[in-house]
């Protein structure tokens, strides 16, 4: 992915060692969680359809008290892992402050903190195991940027543009709620059963796949950032993290109604529609009649 050089978003946290990861932080070796206990921990969630921000509290409209957010600074300069992501923000930025003005709308951009094993968040306490997330409540992405370790040595979803596609997918989920959608999802959930919104949580994970593909289309258009093998990255970390190939990997058999996120086929059609054809109304998963 040809990144150096970009623009790069001034709205990214650094919070990695200002305290919030404690004890209970993910380390490799020695003490606290060790990789393999985070990607149990990861997949598990998604196995179960436990959705990070059910984790958080806020499926049922609450949110979970919380030692107060410090304010946190930019990430130095010299750290390359936070200036790719630091790119790759400004990227969906631009991208979506150009789609909602064409809409009449504008784009309020959401802010990206970096952490390390947990993080106080509006929504409740953030940790590792929960993999990359959205919370709606105070507009932020949060990461640990060994996640990526993760998706590349246990989860065989490894390249730059995998890590891209993570961010722009959380970014979608901002986008998702500055478009009511997840107001909506939330109301939705109060008049269903379990199985029925698991399967419109899928649409959702689906839109905001198709929504990341948005970014890597209109990106590729404006400042050529794709190189050889970008999109076979993407398409194989969505894959990777089908609902089906994890319930796969990890229990031998497939329970359908515990979807939450699509099947691998799903997640890489809806992106690759989003990538072909930059069009937010392709995107609309919720209508579609096939999935």
């Amino acid at each position: 992915m040809r990144w150096q050089g970009n623009r790069e978003s001034s709205n990214v946290e650094d919070a990695r060692g200002a305290g919030g990861g404690g004890g209970g932080g993910f380390h490799i070796g020695g003490g606290g969680l060790s990789i393999g206990s985070i990607v149990i921990a990861v997949i598990a969630g998604w196995i179960f359809g436990i959705n990070p921000l059910a984790l958080l509290g806020m499926m049922d409209g609450g949110s979970t008290p919380t030692a107060q957010q410090q304010p946190a600074p930019a990430p130095p300069a010299n750290d390359e892992a936070a200036r790719f992501v630091s790119v790759v923000l400004a990227d969906t930025e631009d991208v979506w402050r150009a789609k909602f003005k064409q809409g009449g709308a504008t784009y309020r951009e959401p802010k990206l903190r970096l952490f390390t094993g947990r993080e106080p968040t509006a929504c409740g306490t953030g940790q590792a195991a929960m993999g990359p997330f959205y919370c709606p409540a105070d507009e932020k992405v949060y990461i640990d940027l060994r996640f990526y370790e993760v998706m590349k040595t246990k989860l065989g979803a490894g390249g730059d543009f995998a890590q891209a596609y993570v961010i722009a997918h959380e970014v979608a989920h901002h986008v998702q709620k500055l478009m009511g959608i997840t107001d909506k999802m939330e109301n939705a959930r109060r008049r269903m059963s379990e199985a029925q919104y698991n399967a419109l949580s899928v649409r959702l994970e689906l839109q905001a796949d198709c929504f990341a593909g948005i970014w890597a289309h209109d990106a590729q258009k404006a400042r050529q950032v794709i190189e050889q093998g970008d999109v076979e990255e993407a398409l194989n970390a969505a894959t990777q993290i089908g609902d089906d190939t994890i319930q796969r990997r990890q229990q031998g058999t497939i329970v359908p109604e515990s979807f939450t996120h699509g099947t691998s086929a799903q997640r890489v059609a809806w992106f690759k529609r989003g990538l072909q054809t930059g069009s937010v109304a392709q995107c609309d998963t919720f209508e579609a009649r096939q999935l």
